[in-house]
């Protein structure tokens, strides 16, 4: 078979290949194939296995790409499931006072939190969004992102909206990073209809969700279903709205208390339910019974002070799919690292490093429903992958530049030392 890219010379490949998502003990199944080759053409893998088969197998055209591994490991590029990358301002003061002993809660009472960020992205130019969502993007896939989910949920107003989602598609069309455009204009109610939230609920399911669905701007609906925030019954409102205007279904869920989010989840068969912070065995059940992926954002708990994290360890053993995303936002998603989120997962909620892996590549991707494309290393998928200076467990080197390239349908775009390729 031809190629016209080669990764060679690598010590294992952690391929995570095989079928989606993985569930209970199937979590630890990175599927490890030692000194290993992978060959692609066109952007799409045609071969991965021993380098001692490379040369009978396949033939590399003239002008071919080739990256030596250096005898480091390689593992598909990341996924990361879940962020809010798109947005205008600083909330950088409010780490400050939750540092000094503020909570989330108490800020967010005060105007600050989403609203802060609200008040800036409306007032933010399409151009200015762009800029500052792509130098994010930029610093996401020198981490290893190859593949995000981005929303909206910043401008609650509908023409607002639409200019989040219209920037997300033109950085799709723009950036290396591939990029799944998700509505959420239910991430809160705006100042303006605190006295009558049913006026904006109507608003996002009569006005937003149409004007999103006409111009094919989405292909999620998300809601913030939280306390103060949308109630179980209206959470599954704005969804099957959503799901009626053709867009599939993911939700905020059991994140600062036990919400019903994860109830929410079960009963619509939403794609995923992220954070569940504090969902219950009860709850975990459901969602394990309704096939519902468990994205959990360890970053999120920990720049946000929340004292505890999802339960990970629980919902792996009640049959749970679990991927892991950044929750990249401008009040908790501080950093736009998924192996940070892997360091997290595994130290602070108890995953081992394949775990933390799958939960970042192919169970990241299916909660995307990518799966088929992205999310692991065999043949008819994407060129994308990581390149890591050393053993694979090394991406959980908080600090260090284990990072040697990260390569997108089969082009490098990240070389040794961040560079952008």
């Amino acid at each position: 078979m031809l190629a016209d890219f080669l990764i060679h010379n690598a010590s294992e490949v952690l391929t995570c290949a095989g079928p989606a998502p993985r569930i209970g003990r199937a979590q630890a199944d990175a599927r490890s194939v030692a000194r290993a080759a992978i060959a692609s053409r066109e952007g799409r893998i045609v071969f991965i296995g021993s380098e001692s088969l490379l040369a009978q197998e396949v033939e590399l055209d003239r002008h071919a790409v080739v990256v030596d591994a250096k005898g480091g490991a390689v593992v598909p590029g990341f996924v990361d499931a879940h962020t809010h990358v798109v947005f205008a301002g600083d909330r950088r003061e409010e780490l400050r006072r939750r540092l000094s002993g503020a909570s989330y809660a108490q800020i967010a009472a005060e105007g600050g939190g989403i609203l802060g960020t609200v008040v800036a992205t409306r007032a933010a130019s399409d151009d200015r969004l762009i800029a500052d969502t792509r130098r994010r993007l930029d610093e996401m896939l020198r981490c290893g992102t190859t593949t995000c989910e981005a929303k909206s949920g910043y401008a609650l107003t509908t023409e607002g909206e639409l200019k989040m989602l219209r920037a997300i598609r033109a950085l799709a069309a723009t950036h290396q990073m591939e990029l799944a455009p998700t509505f959420m204009g239910a991430h809160e109610v705006p100042a303006e209809y605190r006295g009558r939230r049913r006026d904006y609920i109507d608003l996002v399911i009569h006005e937003m969700i149409p004007a999103v669905a006409r111009d094919t701007l989405a292909e999620w609906c998300d809601v913030f279903c939280e306390a103060d925030v949308f109630t179980p019954d209206e959470s599954g409102e704005i969804l099957q709205a959503g799901l009626d205007a053709g867009m599939k279904l993911r939700i905020h869920a059991d994140q600062l208390g036990a919400s019903g989010g994860s109830r929410v989840a079960a009963d619509h068969r939403v794609r995923s339910a992220d954070h569940l912070i504090f969902v219950d065995a009860a709850g975990a059940d459901g969602l394990a019974k309704s096939g519902v992926v468990a994205t959990l954002l360890p970053i999120a708990s920990f720049y946000l002070k929340l004292e505890q994290f999802a339960p990970a360890r629980m919902l792996i053993e009640r049959g749970v799919a679990v991927a892991l995303a950044t929750d990249v936002n401008p009040g908790g998603g501080f950093s736009p690292s998924m192996p940070f989120a892997m360091t997290l997962a595994c130290f602070a909620m108890g995953l081992t490093f394949e775990e933390a892996l799958v939960g970042a590549t192919i169970n990241a991707a299916y909660s995307l429903d990518r799966h088929h494309v992205v999310g692991s290393l065999e043949p008819g998928k994407q060129m994308d992958a990581v390149v890591v200076d050393g053993p694979a467990i090394d991406l959980i080197r908080v600090g260090a530049e284990t990072i040697r390239a990260v390569v997108k349908k089969g082009r490098v775009v990240v070389t040794e030392n961040g560079r952008r390729g």
